[in-house]
């Protein structure tokens, strides 16, 4: 799978772009800032994303997943923070939390790869938010 890496913290993007490979992936482009990702979604045409939430230009995580969700590329929020993202995850298949180990971004992943590719996913890990589990927990508390 062809993956783009929004992450504006160089180190955490590495890592993330090592786990990607070392899982048979293709990174195909790592941005730091809104218009960097929006130039590798034109250019090189991702089939999945990370995107983190809060950039060194601002929260502009979210425009960028609105802009992935227009073209229809499935994407997972990376953030510190859930409550950052918009109740309707702006069209995200979830989230997953920082700080996250890599054995838990492993597992999700392998989660996200098999959801992607259309087939039986089982349990989501237990580092992986999926968007309508959060959406299912919060009218739960209304």
């Amino acid at each position: 799978m062809k993956i783009m890496i929004v992450e504006d913290e160089a180190l955490l993007a590495l890592e993330l772009e090592l786990e990607v490979e070392a899982a048979g992936h293709t990174v195909v482009g790592t941005a730091a800032s809104r218009k960097a990702a929006f130039e590798i979604i034109e250019q090189s045409l991702p089939e999945f994303a990370f995107v983190d939430v809060h950039l060194g230009d601002g929260p502009s995580g979210i425009e960028i997943g609105r802009h992935l969700a227009e073209r229809h590329i499935p994407f997972v929020f990376v953030t510190g923070n859930i409550k950052r993202i918009p109740e309707d995850f702006v069209g995200a298949i979830g989230a997953i939390e920082k700080p996250y180990t890599m054995n838990g971004l492993q597992n999700a992943l392998a989660y996200i790869t098999r959801k992607v590719a259309g087939g039986e996913t089982g349990t989501p890990p237990s580092g992986l938010i999926l968007a309508a589990t959060r959406c299912l927990h919060q009218n739960d508390a209304s």
